[in-house]
């Protein structure tokens, strides 16, 4: 299911915020999940995941960051804290709690969403999750800001993206790098993308021991914005995990950022069972 796709499929909603809007597309009936893709991605990067769930008994949200795919770029905010904001004035509008699954800079809005508001998510699945800034040395930290000037960004991030797709690229790779770029063309879209990327993740570091909910993470293995991803998932499993039992792991073979895109055979399976045992806990 592609973005063209999902939207024929699925009718575009809208929630209206105070600067804006967020578009989002909902389908299936049951308890709440809630799908929050990263930075410089569109919603349809659950296209896999999204008809699994709700074959299982779902109700399944997907949603696009501000700025983002059908969102509208007219907020004066892009960080992690914006998108939590909207990830739990989501799950009011459609009566929660939820399972929030939030991939790169989503996963740390549902961390912020999940601390802040612990009876409104009941889970969270983090996949290749940034909830602390990477040490970077400040000269590659200043090419970087100029990389993703507005006049730079879609262009970078155009030639950037097939790397974080290390290993296998995933079914329809080259049709959704398409659909990132045509949006990124719309109006105000670059200027948003690039105000994203000036986001820093220490917020979501700061709260992140005060998580309730069970939570999963899932990370592949060639993640390239880790040095050790495997490392680092067992770090936010850790910091983000009540007790011992509440926080698991799952390392994807021949995936990197995204392996809910590129290995939906290896992810689908965790996140049923996982979403399957947060509802049977609740």
């Amino acid at each position: 299911m592609t973005t063209s796709q999902s939207n024929q499929s699925h009718a575009i909603r809208y929630l209206n915020r105070d600067e804006g809007r967020i578009a989002y597309e909902v389908s299936g009936s049951g308890p709440l999940i809630v799908g929050v893709p990263g930075m410089g991605d569109l919603r349809s990067t659950f296209q896999y995941l999204m008809p699994v769930l709700v074959g299982a008994g779902f109700r399944v949200a997907v949603m696009d960051l501000r700025g983002h795919g059908d969102s509208d770029a007219t907020f004066a905010s892009y960080d992690d804290e914006a998108a939590a904001g909207d990830i739990a004035a989501l799950i009011a509008e459609l009566g929660g709690p939820a399972v929030v699954i939030g991939n790169s800079m989503g996963a740390g809005a549902a961390v912020l969403a999940a601390a802040a508001a612990p009876d409104t998510v009941s889970g969270l699945v983090l996949i290749g999750p940034f909830v602390r800034d990477p040490h970077v040395a400040p000269p590659v930290k200043m090419l970087m800001r100029i990389a993703m000037t507005p006049p730079f960004a879609r262009l970078v991030w155009n030639a950037y993206l097939p790397s974080l797709y290390a290993g296998t690229k995933g079914e329809g790779f080259g049709e959704h790098r398409r659909a990132i770029m045509d949006s990124m063309k719309r109006r105000g879209r670059a200027t948003a993308f690039s105000r994203t990327t000036a986001t820093s993740h220490a917020p979501v570091e700061a709260v992140i021991g005060r998580v309730q909910s069970p939570t999963l993470v899932v990370m592949g293995k060639l993640d390239p914005d880790f040095p050790d991803p495997s490392v680092e998932a067992d770090w936010v499993a850790d910091a983000a995990s009540a007790d011992a039992a509440s926080g698991q792991v799952v390392m994807i073979d021949d995936a990197g950022h995204y392996p809910q895109f590129q290995r939906p055979d290896l992810v689908n399976p965790a996140i049923i069972d996982f979403v399957r045992a947060v509802r049977a806990g609740a």
